[in-house]
């Protein structure tokens, strides 16, 4: 499935796209998906960060033990 979607671009660019026949819309797709991804690696980061931070005062041990625990629940 699709959606249209609208951008303005320069009319020079858009003429030269064509003319080496560029498609634009895999460009504008491919574009977009990496900026998806790109955005997407920043949010993990920041959230790992956030974790690490939270879990500063928590031993080894007291991790190993606490997954030992959850895994025996089940």
């Amino acid at each position: 499935m699709s959606t249209v979607l609208s951008v303005r671009v320069r009319k020079e660019l858009k003429e030269k796209a064509e003319q080496l026949g560029i498609d634009i819309r895999e460009v504008v797709e491919k574009a977009l998906e990496e900026a998806i991804k790109e955005k997407e690696k920043e949010e993990i980061k920041e959230l790992a960060m956030k974790i690490k931070e939270l879990m500063k005062d928590v031993s080894e041990e007291e991790w190993v033990e606490a997954i030992r625990e959850e895994r025996n629940k089940r």
